[in-house]
């Protein structure tokens, strides 16, 4: 093989090693894992996307992410963002029917996501969760 082909070949291995472990300290300081940096969750948003993969993601996906004609995308969603907290433990407690004007999607949003055991404290997680994604 050609002396310059070599050289390149070891030159691209290298950089790509480097470029590897950049990916991997950049995540761990991202994820809490070193360097004092990264955005921390607090407990309450963790209990709520737990709460939420449980409750809500068959219909809203389990990063709420949407469902095709299911739940809508939370993220950046601007219900979400126009109602304050006790709203939108109200509205999660409530649910929203396919019937109601407001639904768009003409599926029957169970009160409390189908979880009659879920409490308001937990819907308040659910809720700092989602505010977590906005």
């Amino acid at each position: 093989m050609h002396p310059d082909r070599n050289r390149l070949r070891r030159r691209l291995g290298t950089t790509l090693a480097s470029l590897a472990l950049l990916t991997i300290a950049l995540v761990a300081v991202g994820c809490g894992g070193g360097g004092g940096g990264g955005d921390a969750v607090s407990p309450q948003v963790a209990e709520g996307h737990d709460l939420f993969k449980k409750t809500c993601a068959t219909c809203h996906g389990p990063e709420a992410q949407g469902m095709d004609r299911l739940g809508k995308n939370l993220h950046k969603n601007q219900f979400v963002r126009g109602k304050s907290d006790p709203e939108l433990i109200a509205f999660l407690r409530e649910g929203r029917p396919a019937t109601h004007p407001d639904n768009t999607r003409g599926v029957d949003m169970p009160p409390k996501g189908g979880n009659p055991a879920i409490t308001d404290e937990e819907l308040g997680k659910i809720v700092a969760y989602m505010r977590s994604i906005q």
